[in-house]
């Protein structure tokens, strides 16, 4: 009984924690992102219509989290933690294109190019990507900067989303999947826990510890995702389910099934978990977001 107490405040004081990091993460984009009343008003309209749509806000909580948990203190990390959230925020308006996988809905809302149309959108996520590097200037740390420019680039994000195309209604392996996630979604995770140890000084022993907690994760979460476009319930995953079969993806569950997809993503988790130990009572906010990122399919 006493443990199941001593796991219940976990869980409690993780959802504070959460809460508490998203309103710091939505005070600071607000002041970093240009004020609607200047011009070009319609684009800087765009860019916060995507930014505050919704969404977990996990990149800017795993940069914090792994800034913190090396010893960083100060504000430092907010700049480097918004320009992960922009460049996530503009691959997804470039994402829901009808040149890509022409989507009308994101986080429950039109997407943005169904409201200011194709040519904005495109534009929208431009900004919020050369907004993005002027924030991460500001950390004056080399390091970081190329840490998240590779992530995003052909060996990255931007990689990831080519195989993802080319793969659309073709037959493809388990190892073909492996790879578009972990680039098209998993660099960018595994930039954003070490582009804030970086910046918080780690050790190299904890930053190999580190770097291996955000690759299990990272592909863990794109395959839950997966799994949620299949079994999850719309108003969760704030679109249409099923869109991923309907654009002819390449997925987990449509390669490996749905059991063992879960399976996967499972034991990439208690993989990445058990790599935690180096950073000692520090460890229970990774542990916590690796059960968050599972318990999103029950």
């Amino acid at each position: 009984m006493r443990r199941e107490t001593v796991e219940v405040n976990r869980k409690e004081n993780f959802k504070e924690y959460l809460q508490k990091k998203r309103v710091i993460i939505e005070r600071a984009l607000d002041s970093f992102l240009p004020d609607e009343k200047i011009e070009p008003k319609s684009l800087h309209k765009a860019m916060r219509y995507s930014v505050f749509a919704g969404g977990k806000r996990l990149r800017p909580i795993l940069a914090i989290a792994s800034f913190e948990a090396v010893g960083g203190k100060d504000k430092k990390i907010l700049p480097v933690a918004c320009a992960l959230e922009m460049i996530h925020t503009y691959s997804l308006i470039h994402d829901d294109l009808p040149c890509m996988d022409n989507d009308d809905l994101r986080r429950g809302k039109p997407t943005l190019h169904k409201v200011y149309g194709e040519g904005m959108a495109v534009l929208a996520g431009d900004a919020l990507h050369a907004l993005a590097f002027e924030l991460l200037l500001k950390a004056r740390n080399p390091q970081v900067v190329l840490e998240v420019t590779k992530a995003i680039g052909t060996e990255g994000m931007i990689g990831g989303q080519v195989k993802d195309l080319e793969a659309e209604g073709k037959k493809v392996s388990l190892k073909q999947v492996e790879y578009i996630h972990t680039h098209k979604t998993g660099k960018l995770l595994r930039a954003s826990v070490r582009a804030g140890a970086i910046l918080g000084g780690v050790d190299k022993k904890t930053l190999l510890a580190l770097t291996y907690y955000a690759e299990r994760f990272g592909l863990a979460f794109q395959i839950v995702d997966d799994i949620l476009d299949v079994v999850g319930k719309e108003e969760e995953i704030g679109k249409k389910r099923g869109s991923d079969r309907t654009n002819s993806k390449a997925t987990y569950p449509e390669v490996a099934g749905l059991e063992k997809s879960k399976s996967l993503a499972r034991n990439l988790l208690i993989q990445a978990k058990g790599k935690l130990k180096i950073l000692k009572e520090k460890s229970w906010i990774f542990e916590e977001l690796a059960d968050y990122v599972y318990d999103r399919i029950g």
